[in-house]
């Protein structure tokens, strides 16, 4: 639960910058149907106590309300498996907890990335079958630790931050250069990783990209493509434009872990000002987006 540099009162934060008239009205008083609605959930931190995956469930029946394509989660699925003194069997249960709690959507596709708190680092060997993340990768059925796919005329692309000083590795980075290099021109795209890439949340508690500017660069080059970049790992809510991409933090399912609160906070499991939630994404065939969060209180 600890992030640097907390500020006890923060608010929910939209900033902007750069924004057109196109942009700012493509959000509103829409006539058409977007070509996809998504879920965004995010740091579910997911354990066996205090009757978590009952209230997970009721979030997930939720989340089906809005009657949703498929689900990006964008990491933290279970509550931490990363500190040293985490036992295997303390990993196995709440991977079992996160398996029964996602029989819920179950004939929904999950796309997920991994959070920091979901690799077990303290295993016997790196030769484990439970080690680091490739455990990962396989427990929430990912094709790789990162990758790309298209629904419905976008393109989504999942990274993985975990690595040196929260970045992406050398090979990774090279990937998504070919990769939106290789996507056809106009070509709405989607990019998801657990830490934020820009915003405003990365200001008040840190938490972000390292290699931030190099990733802007990036998707200027392809302004033509790249639209939103979700996020979380701050577990505050974030909606920021900058050079007409959409950076959104999305807040925590957990909240406050869970929990009854910060002592600051303004309410019942509110981390800072903002309470647990979910965000639903509506993908228009234009390239423009709409990023609503949901707050629960379970």
């Amino acid at each position: 639960m600890k992030r640097r540099s907390l500020l006890k009162r923060v608010g929910w934060l939209t900033a902007g910058a750069l924004a057109s008239p196109q942009l700012s009205s493509a959000m509103h008083n829409r006539k058409e149907h977007p070509v996809l609605t998504i879920a965004h959930i995010t740091d579910v931190h997911i354990r066996p106590e205090e009757h978590i995956p009952q209230r997970y469930k009721q979030c997930l029946d939720d989340v089906l309300k809005h009657k949703i394509d498929f689900i990006l989660n964008g990491g933290d699925s279970i509550h931490a498996a990363d500190y040293e003194d985490i036992t295997r069997s303390r990993v196995t249960e709440q991977w079992a907890a996160w398996d029964e709690c996602m029989e819920r959507v179950k004939g929904y596709d999950v796309f997920s990335c991994i959070g920091n708190h979901d690799p077990w680092w303290a295993a016997p060997s790196p030769d484990d079958d439970m080690y680091g993340k490739p455990y990962v990768v396989k427990r929430l059925g990912m094709p790789n630790r990162y990758f790309s796919f298209s629904r419905g005329g976008w393109h989504f692309i999942i990274l993985d931050g975990n690595n040196e000083k929260i970045s992406l590795d050398a090979e990774q980075f090279q990937w998504l250069e070919n990769d939106l290099e290789k996507t056809a021109s106009g070509t709405p795209t989607l990019v998801m990783s657990h830490f934020p890439v820009f915003g405003a949340t990365p200001i008040l508690v840190g938490g972000n990209h390292s290699d931030n500017k190099k990733l802007k660069d990036l998707f200027y080059k392809h302004l033509d493509k790249v639209r939103v970049v979700l996020s979380g790992h701050n577990h505050l809510y974030d909606k920021t434009l900058y050079n007409k991409v959409w950076y959104c933090c999305n807040g925590a399912m957990s909240g406050f872990w869970w929990g009854k609160g910060d002592k600051d906070s303004a309410g019942e499991g509110f981390y800072l000002e903002t309470p647990p939630g979910y965000a639903i994404l509506k993908l228009y065939r234009d390239g423009s987006m709409e990023n609503e969060y949901y707050p629960h209180h379970r």
